[in-house]
């Protein structure tokens, strides 16, 4: 247990700028899943599954490798990708590398759905958050948010688990 004397409280202005990076941060991503799920019928986390499925050769990725790259429990990616297959936008297959583990490969109808609905993210990126802030001040939240996931990576339990 921590001493409590040993807390470094925020001051005032960092408690400020805290609270509104998690107001923030919440309503943005309730609104870009709003959209999608209005338009599409599909989650934020579906969309960014999608995403990282077309930036990888063969639109495939292992599921243990994708719920690493989305920061999302193995189980949490297993029943969503349930859904998305049950949709038909992927495809679960055995691992062609060892046959052990699983791969989620994204289908003709995924790739239809991702073209579609790329165009509504990137609008409401852009009217949410990018076209509100200098370039500039997006650059650095873009730095200052890779450092935090550069120093959470190295203390994240699954990623522990991953490399021991």
């Amino acid at each position: 247990m921590t001493d409590q004397a040993e807390t470094n409280w925020l001051d005032e202005g960092q408690q400020r700028a805290w609270r509104a990076f998690l107001l923030g941060h919440t309503l943005l991503l309730d609104r870009l899943d709003d959209d999608l799920r209005k338009s599409f019928d599909i989650s934020l986390t579906e969309y960014e599954i999608l995403v990282r499925l077309s930036e990888r050769e063969g639109q495939s990725m292992r599921m243990a490798h994708l719920a690493d790259a989305l920061a999302h429990s193995r189980s949490r990616v297993t029943h969503t990708i349930d859904r998305m297959e049950r949709a038909g936008y992927v495809a679960r297959s055995a691992s062609p590398d060892d046959g052990r583990g699983v791969v989620a490969k994204m289908t003709p109808e995924g790739q239809k759905l991702l073209s579609e609905a790329a165009h509504v993210h990137v609008r409401g990126v852009r009217a949410n958050l990018v076209d509100l802030v200098s370039a500039q001040d997006f650059e650095t939240a873009g730095r200052v948010m890779n450092v935090v996931a550069d120093h959470l990576i190295g203390h994240h339990p699954a990623m522990e688990l991953r490399e021991g």
